[in-house]
C-alpha cells in the first residue's frame, strides 16, 4: 500500500492566502486552525520545491509541486476543495510518487490534513516556474497562478520574521511574508524550509547554513 512506502523529501516552499493578516489560522488567540478567516473564507496556495528526495527509490530531486486549497470557513471545520498541480517534467514513475504524497495517501503531513478535505479535484501536470531572489520568493503556473511574496516588514537586522507555528510543513521555522502588488488575490502568505533529515543544508536569505531539526517532511 502506498502508506507503507518509504519516502522523504528537503526544499523550499511558500504559500500565499487571501487573509488580511498572516495565518490567523495559526497565529491568534484561537486554538491552531479554529480562527475563521478574515474574508470569511481561505483560498491559500502553496508552492514547494524539492532540492533532493526520494519515494521507494524513485529520486524526485529538482521538481515543483503546488497545491491550491480552498477552505469555506475555520479550516479545522474541514470541508476543504483541494487540487494538485505537479511538474510538467516529472516522470510517470515520479508523477505517482508526487500524487500519493501530496494527497494524503502516502501519509506525511498531508495524511494529517487529508480528513480535512471533502472534495478532491484531482491532478494536472503543468510547467511550474519557481524561484528565490534574496528574500523573495517567485512562483508561476502559464495561464493558472502568478504569485510571489516579500518578507513581513520588520525592524529585526534579518529583515525577516521567523517563528516556530507549527505549522505541518515546516512546524519549528516560518518566515511571515506578504504578496506582492503584481498578485491578483492573495494577500499574506508565508515561506519556510522543508527538512527532511538532521543537519540537512538549508538555504536562507541568500546563504547556506546548518541546521540540526529532527525529521519533519518523511512518509
Amino acid at each position: 500500500m502506498a502508506a507503507e512506502v518509504q519516502w522523504h523529501f528537503s526544499g523550499d516552499y511558500f504559500e500565499n492566502c487571501n487573509c488580511s493578516v498572516v495565518c490567523p489560522c495559526l497565529v491568534s488567540k484561537n486554538a491552531p486552525l479554529t480562527a475563521r478567516p478574515t474574508e470569511g473564507v481561505c483560498d491559500v496556495a502553496l508552492i514547494f520545491h524539492i532540492e533532493s528526495g526520494k519515494y521507494d527509490g524513485t529520486a524526485l530531486d529538482g521538481l515543483n509541486v503546488a497545491l491550491a486549497v480552498h477552505a469555506p470557513g475555520p479550516m479545522a471545520e474541514g470541508n476543504w476543495s483541494v487540487a494538485a498541480y505537479i511538474d510538467q517534467r516529472a516522470s510517470d514513475k515520479q508523477t505517482e510518487a508526487l500524487g500519493a504524497i501530496f494527497t494524503g495517501a502516502a501519509g506525511g503531513p498531508m495524511g494529517q490534513l487529508a480528513p480535512l478535505i471533502g472534495k478532491n479535484l484531482g491532478a494536472k501536470k503543468v510547467p511550474i516556474t519557481y524561484r528565490i531572489e534574496g528574500k523573495k520568493r517567485f512562483a508561476e503556473i502559464p495561464n493558472i497562478l502568478h504569485m510571489s511574496v516579500d518578507p513581513l516588514p520588520t525592524a529585526h537586522p534579518s529583515g525577516e520574521i521567523w517563528a516556530n507555528t507549527g505549522h505541518p510543513v515546516s512546524p519549528d521555522k516560518l518566515a511571515f511574508a506578504t504578496g506582492r502588488r503584481e498578485t491578483p488575490l492573495p494577500i499574506t502568505g508565508c515561506a519556510g524550509i522543508i527538512l527532511a533529515r538532521t543537519g540537512i543544508t538549508r538555504r536562507s536569505a541568500g546563504q547556506t547554513v546548518r541546521d540540526q531539526s529532527d525529521v519533519r517532511f518523511r512518509g
